[in-house]
C-alpha cells in the first residue's frame, strides 16, 4: 500500500476540487506535523455564514481518524477503495471510540 499519510491527504484534498462549489469557495488545509488534513468552505462571493469544515481527518500511527465528514460521498469509502482496511478507520464524527493507544 502507498504511504498512509499521502493517501489520506490526497483523498481529503479531492473534496476541494477546483476550489469552487455552488456559492462556495473550498480550501484544502493541511498540517503535515500533526498529519491533519481538512477542507473548509466559505460563502462566496458574499459571506453570509461562518466558514465551516467539510471534511477533516488525521493519521495517528496506523489509524485514520475522521473527525468530521459532511459530504455525500463519505471519505471512509474513498480510503477503503485505496486499500485502507475499514478496521484502521475511526469515524469519530459518528461516535466511534478512539483507542487508548492512539
Amino acid at each position: 500500500m502507498e504511504n498512509l499519510v499521502a493517501i489520506v491527504q490526497e483523498e481529503v484534498e479531492k473534496y476541494a476540487g477546483n476550489g469552487e462549489g455552488g456559492n462556495l469557495r473550498l480550501y484544502p488545509l493541511h498540517n503535515e506535523g500533526s498529519q491533519t488534513f481538512a477542507v473548509t468552505a466559505v460563502d462566496y462571493p458574499r459571506q453570509r455564514t461562518p466558514a465551516s469544515v467539510v471534511v477533516m481527518a488525521r493519521v495517528v500511527g496506523e489509524w485514520v481518524i475522521i473527525e468530521d465528514d459532511k459530504t455525500d460521498k463519505p471519505l471512509f469509502r474513498a480510503l477503503m477503495q485505496r486499500g485502507i482496511p475499514r478496521r484502521q478507520i475511526i469515524l469519530a464524527y459518528d461516535g466511534e471510540p478512539i483507542p487508548q493507544t492512539v
